[in-house]
């Protein structure tokens, strides 16, 4: 048996889905590029018959990713199976996953058929799959609570059917760790063929308990593990690929396998899914959350002075989190700049020096010194800006107090065209709203405002994060700046982009329905 165990990310698919606001496809092959250079094996990034949106952006992915295997979800339907294989034929490499639930919960309350029926379905499903790729995954869905004889028939049933990878979900997140492990070690041990496919796990984190899950199989034989960076996911969420990770990395003379992961670049890429995402990390979340390497107790910082490993065992450097060791000022140069971006983990030709520079120079004169959660927070915000915008806020001015009514004057740019609005509010930031509303002329309704501090001191900076509702549709946007009335427009501005484009694909797609009507007539 390999010791080798393959990573499965399905941040893009079993995440996102989750999140209050859709991500743009541009935000998705961000976020994609970042996994790849994480080094995940398999990337699954999307459910391409859910939506258009959803198919363009796995073809973007699929086209843009080299050294990940690109995967896409589908239902036992050839519909499905199809219209995945036509998203990712692009791709120099790819998979097939397709699932089917197999617990009788699911088989007689939701599908409504007999096992025997289900059987088939899994069976006729593979074997379609298997016409695009010879890389096709199956996967039992409510694993967990399917009766152990029927789990493995469809196993058999699903590789002599020419499945290469058998995924066995704990959907609903039911099992305790023995319990799953003890399934796992049931299949080796019943199904004849079971050498002729790697066996994956997928754990959900309804009792808390996916890491543990997934940890346990892994034990009994499993070779995949599936799960998003953060754990993100439905309901409580996936198993975190960060901690399984780091558990195989730091417990290898026990667990004696391995991943293909670059741990150095865990902490990155965490904080890029945690941003685009709109998913905040609790302080306390094992291996990338905020206290994961600080120490409060007089004992504890008395032994790791003395020696680190006292206390920690691992080091915040095996996941990329580096200390500052030179000062930005308005005086660096463009040289600092890029060393300490490389140092974080972001190679030359990911980012705009240029761009990002020109930020980097008007924060430094704002704050005096600019450290590393500051230019990688300008970095993010800078490359949302990347795409041609429709509105850039170009002047802000506002005037509020106890007993002054706040008022707002805001110009900008839409198209080629300056606009400016005045707008009264119940404070500034709403005052600013209603002249963005105005010039814009899209009708939002905010569900959600987050202001955070991003830093420390009076020179912190404000990142602002809202969710928006526009026709039934949620968007996100996020702003950032040293004045959080600024960052506030920033962030209302950025779903006003994302809203026109979203429009501008609408009437696409009624347009080439007109012309397909008028054809057809």
């Amino acid at each position: 048996m390999s010791d080798r165990v393959i990573i499965f990310d399905t941040t893009l698919r079993d995440g996102e889905q989750a999140l209050s606001a859709s991500l743009t496809v541009k935000e998705k092959l961000q976020i994609a590029l970042a996994l790849e250079r994480l080094g995940v094996d398999v990337m699954e990034v999307g459910f391409p018959i859910s939506s258009p949106g959803d198919f363009e952006s796995v073809q973007t992915i699929a086209r843009h990713v080299k050294n990940s295997r690109v995967c896409a979800l589908s239902r036992a339907l050839e519909k499905d199976i199809f219209a995945a294989a036509e998203a990712l034929k692009v791709a120099e490499q790819f998979r097939i996953h397709t699932f089917l639930a197999t617990s009788t919960i699911h088989v007689e309350n939701k599908l409504r058929k007999r096992f025997e029926d289900v059987l088939e379905m899994g069976v006729n499903a593979v074997k379609y799959a298997r016409k695009f790729t010879d890389d096709v995954e199956f996967s039992c869905e409510d694993a967990g609570r399917t009766p152990i004889d029927n789990l493995c028939r469809m196993v058999e049933a699903a590789i002599n059917a020419g499945a290469t990878t058998v995924n066995i979900p704990d959907t609903v997140g039911y099992t305790v760790p023995s319990e799953f492990g003890g399934i796992i070690q049931t299949l080796f041990n019943r199904v004849p063929n079971i050498d002729k496919a790697v066996i994956s796990v997928h754990c959900h984190d309804d009792l808390g308990l996916s890491v543990a899950n997934s940890i346990a199989a892994i034990q009994m034989g499993a070779r995949q593990v599936e799960g998003t960076l953060n754990g993100i996911g439905e309901r409580a969420g996936n198993c975190s690929l960060e901690e399984v990770a780091m558990i195989l990395k730091t417990r290898a003379d026990i667990l004696g396998v391995h991943t293909n992961l670059k741990h150095q670049e865990i902490h990155r890429t965490s904080q890029l899914v945690s941003r685009l995402c709109n998913m905040p990390i609790q302080p306390n979340k094992a291996i990338v959350g905020a206290n994961a390497f600080s120490h409060s107790s007089g004992i504890h910082q008395d032994g790791v002075l003395k020696a680190k490993n006292t206390y920690e065992i691992i080091t915040p450097e095996s996941i990329g989190l580096n200390q500052n060791t030179l000062n930005m000022t308005s005086r660096s140069g463009r040289h600092v700049i890029k060393h300490r971006l490389e140092l974080m983990g972001y190679p030359e030709g990911s980012y705009d020096l240029d761009q990002i520079y020109d930020s980097f120079l008007k924060l430094a004169d704002k704050k005096g010194q600019v450290f590393d959660y500051d230019l990688e927070a300008l970095l993010f915000f800078s490359q949302i800006q990347e795409e041609p915008e429709q509105f850039k806020l170009d002047y802000l001015s506002v005037l509020s107090g106890g007993s002054v009514m706040a008022t707002a004057s805001v110009r900008m740019k839409v198209g080629g065209e300056m606009v400016c609005e005045a707008a009264t509010g119940n404070g500034p930031v709403d005052a600013v709203y209603q002249c963005i509303n105005r010039i814009t002329g899209y009708n939002l309704r905010i569900d959600k405002y987050e202001l955070k501090s991003k830093g420390e001191g009076k020179d912190a900076l404000g990142q602002v994060d809202i969710v928006a509702e526009y026709e039934g549709r949620k968007f996100h946007g996020m702003g950032l700046a040293t004045d959080i009335v600024e960052s506030s427009a920033q962030a209302l501005v950025h779903v006003m982009n994302n809203v026109h484009r979203a429009c501008q694909v609408a009437e696409q797609k009624e347009k080439i329905s007109q012309k397909s009507k008028l054809e057809t007539i």
